[in-house]
């Protein structure tokens, strides 16, 4: 799905669960043609490549309202926006931050991968299966959030096969010395594949966040978006 169109979807179900139209948290999965997005937090010089560069690989550009620095989407990339009520959770931004990455953390390990939090930075990283001997710790997962009336939207990025080239497009969630990789770069022969990736996120994302899960198809999303509904600024498309 391209950026901006999921992108208007996201606000549009934040917008709905906001007004009460949709009763249940929503966890939208999609993959997306590439793209740059610029968080709040993103400081001069992180956008490493210029417009020029950017259009010459096919790259699009946006600035959005979620916290972070700046960030690569593109193919073989898990993109993750969950659309939760905190006010049925918990009210507190770093507690829901820890829980995004807890569920990652352990869709992972249940596909083999052993991951950790770094002190310091938001993300999920790993050392990989053997980490004997390999000190350095790698990024797979990248996480920005944005919130309204404690309503979730934004998420995380989870790099399953994608192309780690378009990183030297930036400096990774503004982090200099950041080594980005994949799970299956990580897993190699015993990979079980971007479906499996996905099911294993789903289902941590149900135990993480105490909710049964409901696979429902878009149709069912766009008919509970489609009754009126208070209009809510959710920010524009930069």
């Amino acid at each position: 799905m391209a950026y901006g169109e999921a992108l208007s979807l996201q606000r549009a179900v934040a917008s709905s669960r906001i007004a009460g139209q949709v009763a249940d948290d929503v966890l939208l999965l999609v993959e997306h043609p590439p793209v740059v997005t610029l968080g709040r937090g993103t400081k001069p010089g992180h956008l490493v490549a210029s417009a020029a560069q950017l259009q010459a690989r096919g790259v699009e550009l946006f600035e959005v309202e979620r916290g972070g620095d700046v960030t690569f989407h593109g193919p073989g990339q898990l993109v993750g926006y969950p659309v939760i009520d905190l006010k049925e959770h918990r009210q507190d931004l770093h507690w829901y931050l820890r829980r995004v990455e807890e569920a990652i953390i352990q869709a992972l390990a249940t596909c083999g991968l052993p991951c950790v939090r770094n002190p310091g930075f938001t993300g999920v990283w790993t050392q990989g299966v053997a980490a004997e001997g390999e000190s350095r710790l790698r990024k797979v997962a990248s996480i920005g959030v944005h919130a309204r009336d404690w309503v979730t939207w934004h998420g995380f990025a989870l790099n399953v096969t994608t192309d780690l080239s378009h990183f030297d497009l930036i400096v990774p969630c503004g982090i200099s010395d950041v080594t980005m990789t994949t799970v299956e770069r990580e897993l190699s022969d015993s990979f079980p594949g971007s479906d499996a990736v996905a099911r294993a996120v789903t289902e941590a994302f149900g135990r993480v966040f105490d909710r049964p899960i409901e696979h429902r198809p878009r149709s069912w999303l766009e008919q509970a978006l489609s009754a009126p509904a208070p209009s809510a600024d959710l920010g524009r498309t930069g």
